[in-house]
């Protein structure tokens, strides 16, 4: 491991942080507010940050994987401390700051925040801010903006990118990086304008846009977008909910070379039939249980299931009051995700679409053992090394969710609760059931029960190989 390297590039990170912090700064100002928590934080961010670049001068040359790798955890891991500075002066305590910015960056939404209207409106919006920084990726936007990265900017790339495969635009990565962000800033200024016209004010539509385009769910209220008790408002979030659940890469193909790139694509029909079946199945039981009209139902159920299966985390109901066949529905599209390239957590559609394809495969092979039958996406044969990651990652997301859910049972929580918490913080989703619920907070967890949270966000945000990887002992040695 070259650790010049990672420092480097690590302080130039937190340089990139640093004067991001002025933007909610400028919004105290706004409203009055005292500008000094977020003055202190960019002051330490970024003289810490240049310290770090001037002290540990580096060349792209002296990059391999396992730098590209150890920047990619690490600077989620930095941006996430630094990025709770400003919630401890706001009296947090540190472990809980941590928690509440690991949740902001890693678009999980899970707070431990209780009377959420009392916090500043400069911190509500940072704390909705990090999530649109995380969204697309703060190491995406870093290749994006800083121009010294060329070839090392691709092992980058590859350690944050989420899904089985890359999905490069471009032959140089910071011009694929520059597209998605542009794709991403497009679509979130198309929501505000529609926001805006819907009634929100300024301040509500900008930081509720900033987080269902990272499908984070922060809300600057603890009813969530309960609180708004309008129709269009929730039709215009389920919408970009369902857009930002989508991969980036189709929307741009989409809106500049083949118009039917998306509907051509396995898995965005894929998803789209989990949302129509999902939708239509909670509809139905909600009718039953909790609702007297189809619209109404309609109304709550799609909300609902977008918000959970593309990991936003949004509210529109306590769905903690609903039916236990409800809330099988639920937990299982929490285990599912969004699609590769969009800015959801989870397993990704795609994995699990690959799966079933291979489970399909096999079941034929047990029939016709002589058969050569490939496992086909998009029209192409899967790679054997790429069904054998894909295979990997899923029986490590499982372990870590048995191990996380295991932890937090020991620890005293109810069963119900620690599954839901787990799988809440390592999809990347926010709320679960019982006492960590949709208008409920994790508070309550213990404090090791809260570390172990904050490791499955961070574990869950990177795909877990980028931070597991580095727990081998092959990683360290030369």
């Amino acid at each position: 491991m070259n650790y010049r390297v990672v420092f480097s590039v690590l302080g130039s990170l937190l340089c990139f942080l640093g004067p991001l912090m002025l933007i909610p700064l400028v919004v105290a100002l706004y409203y009055g507010e005292s500008p000094y928590p977020f003055a202190v934080s960019f002051a330490v961010t970024t003289v810490i940050g240049s310290l770090l670049s001037f002290k540990f001068i580096s060349s792209e040359d002296e990059w391999e994987k396992r730098e590209g790798f150890a920047i990619v955890a690490f600077g989620w891991f930095a941006a996430a401390l630094f990025g709770s500075i400003p919630y401890m002066f706001d009296g947090v305590t540190p472990l809980n700051a941590l928690f509440e910015s690991m949740s902001g960056f890693t678009t999980t939404g899970a707070t431990i925040f209780v009377d959420i209207e009392s916090h500043s409106r400069s911190l509500l919006f940072w704390r909705s801010m990090t999530q649109w920084i995380g969204g697309m990726g703060i190491i995406m936007l870093f290749i994006a903006i800083l121009p010294k990265l060329g070839v090392a900017g691709r092992q980058m790339f590859r350690a944050e990118a989420p899904g089985p495969q890359e999905d490069q635009l471009k032959p140089r990565i910071r011009e694929t990086a520059k597209i998605l962000w542009a794709v991403y800033v497009s679509i979130s200024v198309l929501e505000l304008i529609l926001l805006l016209a819907a009634g929100m004010s300024f301040y509500d539509a900008s930081t509720h846009t900033f987080t269902t385009m990272a499908c984070g769910g922060f809300s600057t209220y603890a009813d969530s977008v309960a609180a708004f008790n309008s129709p269009l408002i929730e039709g215009i979030i389920t919408l970009f909910m369902f857009i930002a659940g989508a991969n980036f890469a189709l929307h741009y193909k989409t809106l500049y070379s083949d118009k039917k790139s998306l509907l051509k694509d396995n898995e965005f029909k894929f998803y789209f039939a989990i949302v129509a079946i999902s939708t239509i199945l909670l509809t139905g039981i909600l009718l039953r249980d909790s609702y007297d009209t189809i619209p109404t139902a309609f109304r709550y159920a799609v909300f609902q299931v977008l918000s959970i299966l593309t990991t936003t985390g949004y509210a529109t109901a306590d769905f903690n009051l609903w039916s236990d066949s409800g809330k099988v529905i639920l937990l299982a599209i929490m285990f599912i995700g969004g699609c590769a390239g969009s800015t959801a957590g989870g397993i990704k559609v795609v994995r699990v679409l690959i799966l079933l394809k291979y489970a399909r495969r096999e079941l034929f092979k047990a029939i016709h053992p002589k058969a050569i039958r490939p496992v086909k996406f998009n029209g192409k044969s899967v790679p054997g090394d790429v069904m054998h990651a894909i295979i990997s990652f899923v029986v490590i997301y499982f372990l870590i969710f048995l191990f996380s859910s295991s932890i937090l049972a020991i620890l005293g929580m109810d069963l119900t609760s620690s599954i839901t918490a787990s799988i809440a913080t390592l999809g990347n989703i926010g709320p679960g059931f019982n006492v960590v619920g949709p208008m409920a907070n994790f508070s309550t967890v213990p404090v090791l029960g809260k570390l172990i949270l904050i490791a499955n966000m961070w574990i869950g945000r990177l795909e877990v190989f980028t931070v597991i990887v580095m727990l081998t002992p092959e990683f360290w040695k030369r």
